[in-house]
């Protein structure tokens, strides 16, 4: 069997759409509403990608059925106090937040689970040697070389395969045959170029974020696939053990010595990287944060014996907010005002009658569209799905976003309140690592994040502080693979 190939990384939004989009707006013909035009720009797009735009002198708002301004000013007031936040507001949310999580740290089976991950402590810093990770995502299998230095500083080299729908649907032990194969065509590929000296028995994270139960680290009972993965006999079996089964049949000599959770990985990546750090956060498709609580306050772990001043990674699988339900949102939005007779009389709307059609990368186009008439909606409305708008539903489109994405930026903040809170790190302050899309892309969504933080700390909330988090699912499945084999070798809680 010939070996599996890395792929060339590539970006999740797909820039040759949104160059049809723009693409759109230009293409108007004379005497249409939108023909006039004056002078010409560019943008940049979510991913880095310039843009052109023109903008037109005079709007033609010649049809009939376009949505009158004083209408569309009423139905936005009516959502303004809907998606609107106010500090009072989110100050209630966190309480009960702070409840909720309190729950999840008492007992199993809670809507926030609070799932220990068996991390105990911070990183040191001064971690060091050669460790892999490697990382079952969506759409591709990462595998990691990660050199910790010491200090906070690190190599990495890595490849990725890309993954097959075939793949994500084949049975358990052939999905894992791929990962044994793909991992030992990167060590040989790695021995041969000098990079790594040593490959046996070399320690490795094992970055697999689906729901999983684990009562010690380097196990994980798979509860359900997510993701589009429905491979067979996993769930309900361990992924460790099935994988390391793999291994040994391709002969392939690493040890599985942690199975990772990526926003665990990034708390611990970005605290090795900037020790201020006490709080690791994923703000893209999905959501979730991870922070370290003390044993003794988590009474469903009192029967391991564990110190009540142990410090444990909690990995709290919140879904208070996601960039997945964004576009969904703001699509429901629209569905209500067009079963109302609003919006769009007159034209086929099957189109956005489709459930999650709309992806948020939309929101963010819209809210950063920088044309006087708004040409990236009517770029995104005209191409994806065949209907027209007027000027003033496009105003109340982009209005419409920046209400739904602010209200994103502040649930989030009221999530990382909560978590400060419980975490005794209000009086020093702190910092956050966040990673994600919704983060990384959508505009002054860190802004937002802030400003809730204010909102609900006061004078406090400017102590804490946020900042790209480093890579959790290689860098910090490494450096957990490393600390775990420290513990271990130690005698400390080996059977953890």
């Amino acid at each position: 069997m010939a070996s599996p190939q890395p792929i060339a990384s590539h970006e999740e939004i797909d820039d040759a759409s949104i160059h049809a989009i723009k693409r759109t707006n230009l293409d108007v013909q004379p005497g249409s509403r939108d023909a006039s035009r004056r002078g010409s720009g560019t943008i940049i797009t979510p991913t880095g990608a310039p843009t052109l735009f023109y903008t037109s002198t005079e709007l033609h708002e010649a049809k009939p059925h376009a949505s009158s301004a004083a209408l569309m000013t009423d139905m936005l007031r009516k959502y303004e106090s809907m998606f609107t936040l106010t500090a009072q507001r989110m100050r209630i949310i966190v309480d009960a937040f702070e409840e909720t999580l309190e729950k999840g740290l008492q007992s199993d089976g809670q809507i926030v689970p609070m799932i220990p991950a068996f991390v105990f402590g911070w990183p040191t810093g001064k971690e060091a040697g050669d460790y892999l990770a490697l990382d079952l995502g969506g759409t591709n299998l990462r595998v990691c070389l990660v050199t910790l230095l010491g200090g906070g500083k690190f190599d990495i080299t890595q490849s990725k395969y890309r993954i097959t729908e075939e793949q994500k649907q084949m049975e358990g032990e052939k999905l894992f045959d791929f990962c044994a194969e793909c991992l030992a065509s990167f060590i040989d590929s790695s021995m041969a170029s000098g990079v790594l000296k040593n490959a046996h028995s070399i320690p490795m994270g094992f970055t697999f974020s689906y729901p999983c139960h684990q009562d010690r680290i380097d196990n994980g009972i798979l509860i359900r696939w997510t993701k589009g993965w429905g491979s067979l006999n996993v769930e309900g079996h361990d992924v460790a053990e099935i994988f390391q089964r793999s291994l040994r049949k391709h002969n392939v000599s690493v040890e599985i010595t942690a199975i990772v959770n990526d926003t665990t990985g990034a708390l611990i990546a970005s605290h090795y990287a900037n020790p201020r750090t006490r709080m690791g956060v994923i703000l893209g498709t999905g959501c979730n944060a991870a922070y370290m609580e003390k044993v003794g306050n988590i009474p469903k772990m009192k029967h391991l014996g564990i110190p009540d001043d142990e410090l444990m990674a909690i990995n709290c699988e919140w879904k208070c907010i996601s960039g997945r339900y964004l576009g969904e949102i703001f699509r429901l939005v629209l569905v209500e005002l067009i079963d109302d007779g609003i919006l769009f009389p007159g034209q086929d709307t099957t189109k956005l009658e489709v459930p999650y059609c709309l992806d948020t990368a939309y929101l963010s186009m819209m809210e950063s569209d920088p044309t006087p008439e708004l040409l990236t909606v009517v770029g995104i409305f005209t191409y994806f799905f065949q209907v027209e708008t007027s000027i003033t539903e496009r105003q109340f489109f982009q209005a419409l976003a920046k209400m739904i994405g602010t209200r994103a930026a502040r649930l989030a903040s009221c999530g990382m309140a909560a978590v400060a809170r419980r975490s005794d790190v209000l009086e020093e302050g702190c910092s956050i690592g966040i990673d994600g899309s919704l983060y990384n892309m959508y505009p002054g969504f860190k802004e937002r994040i802030h400003e809730g933080l204010v909102d609900i700390l006061g004078e406090k909330g400017k102590d804490i502080v946020t900042h790209h988090a480093e890579d959790g699912s290689g860098l910090g499945s490494a450096i957990i693979a490393a600390m775990t084999k420290t513990r271990k070798d130690a005698g400390h809680f080996p059977h953890l």
